[in-house]
């Protein structure tokens, strides 16, 4: 279970669709309880989107355990007036029973594969939808934007530094989270690092030296406040003549035990200045200080300058990774799959659905990812391992979700895996390596001559 802090809307049942309390509550009065099965899923990618990583699972099973309506929730429908006595007694015992598989945090997904697979009596099921796709959505879309830095990043460490942008205090939180699952070195939330056992990093702001009346004075103090970690940041009036006054506070300091970590810079164009506080801080002696860039840096940024040369040993990415900005909104879905045994599927133009439990089978090849197929669970014979996992048998977790290192590793090691296609940082048209089994095919075709 998360460390996190819980709000009432983590565990609240309030915390769902006004609609999917009218559908429970007519299912209730037609005794329609049996088992359903939902899939949650991403329809297509958004632009520039190679795959996706799911994150958000550890929530998802929280909330699916401890999920209740608390007598004020009851109070508060009952004076809707909308529902009747019946209903809110039942929602009153209300539990998750059900299971559920997952693909496990960390790995790398693409469009139609169950990121989660839910199987519960429909009123469950159906009650929680507004919940999961929210909790899983939001994650899986930062922990891809992070994957996406990742990989422009290379060898080079990227912090978080997206709280104070983010849609709100829990978005910062998880946020961090998705974000070292996909690779972050450390988050500047302090939070974060409390709840989950992430590094916490950062330097100081330009409020900071503003405050001194001398730049120097600020460096220097700040040096000696933090003398074994100053990261002291150079650009607050001129990034140049700031990197000479580094110099001169780091000689005037050197007696007394000082350590410059490293500096950070913030603004202007940062591969020519990189260069530039390179040679200033060689020159100085200085060839163990780290040179940290920040400033709105998304992936192809990071990417160009990563490209180019620039001798920058990490980067801090707020905004851009924090609330995705290119693609803030994923289009996730959850949709009916199985009722009482019988396979459901959905023919809407543009929103066709896959009936049928299914699992997810990948295929690596010499190190290298070749091919998912999407099965229904009983297939047998198709190559490659299953990826999805039970995590909750009755209502109750089980050993499966892993922890958040071992949801790192999972993430680095997936990453390594894509081929140079799905690698890729620009907007090119590729095909998600993924198909389905001649079994689906077969049922989706029998359905939908049944239906038309």
């Amino acid at each position: 279970m998360s460390d996190a802090p819980r709000s009432h809307a983590a565990t609240s049942a309030l915390l769902t669709d006004h609609y999917e309390l009218t559908m429970a509550a007519s299912y209730l009065a037609r005794s329609m309880t049996a088992t359903a099965t939902f899939d949650l899923f991403v329809r297509s990618l958004p632009p520039e989107r190679r795959f996706l990583v799911a994150v958000g699972l550890a929530d998802a099973v929280d909330y699916l355990a401890q999920v209740r309506f608390t007598d004020s929730d009851l109070e508060y429908l009952r004076a809707g007036g909308t529902f009747a006595e019946q209903f809110l007694d039942y929602l009153a015992d209300f539990r998750f029973s059900g299971e559920v598989w997952a693909i496990p945090e960390g790995e790398v997904c693409f469009p139609d594969e169950p990121l989660l697979r839910v199987s519960a009596p429909l009123i469950e099921a159906q009650v929680v939808e507004t919940a999961l796709l929210n909790t899983v959505a939001h994650q899986s879309a930062i922990a891809s934007k992070a994957a996406r830095v990742a990989l422009a990043a290379g060898e080079h460490a990227f912090v978080d530094f997206g709280a104070r942008r983010t849609h709100g205090p829990e978005a910062a939180l998880r946020g961090a989270r998705a974000a070292y699952i996909a690779g972050a070195a450390s988050t500047s939330n302090v939070l974060a690092g409390k709840a989950y056992g992430i590094p916490v990093s950062g330097t100081m702001a330009h409020s900071y030296v503003m405050a001194f009346a001398d730049e120097r004075d600020a460096l220097r103090t700040f040096a000696r406040d933090f003398p074994s970690k100053a990261v002291l940041l150079i650009d607050t009036y001129d990034t140049v003549e700031g990197a000479h006054r580094v110099v001169e506070v780091a000689r005037e300091l050197a007696d007394e035990g000082v350590r410059i970590v490293g500096v950070r810079l913030d603004s202007g164009d940062l591969g020519p200045l990189a260069h530039r506080v390179r040679e200033i801080l060689d020159r100085g002696g200085l060839r163990q200080t780290r040179i940290i860039a920040s400033g709105d840096l998304d992936e192809h940024r990071i990417a160009a300058l990563v490209g180019d040369g620039a001798p920058i040993d990490s980067f801090g990415v707020g905004t851009q990774m924090g609330v995705s900005a290119d693609a803030p909104a994923l289009g996730a879905v959850y949709k009916l799959v199985e009722y009482d045994g019988r396979p459901a599927l959905k023919l809407s133009t543009g929103k066709v659905t896959l009936p049928g439990r299914k699992q997810v089978w990948r295929e690596v090849r010499d190190g290298v990812l070749t091919v998912d197929t999407i099965g229904l669970e009983h297939e047998t014979g198709i190559a490659g391992r299953p990826i999805l996992a039970q995590v909750m048998v009755d209502g109750t977790p089980v050993d499966g979700r892993g922890t958040l290192e071992q949801a790192r590793e999972r993430c680095t090691r997936a990453l390594k895996e894509l081929p140079p296609s799905l690698r890729d940082l620009e907007a090119r048209d590729v095909a998600p390596p993924v198909r389905t089994s001649r079994e689906l095919d077969a049922l989706v075709a029998h359905m939908t001559n049944e239906v038309r």
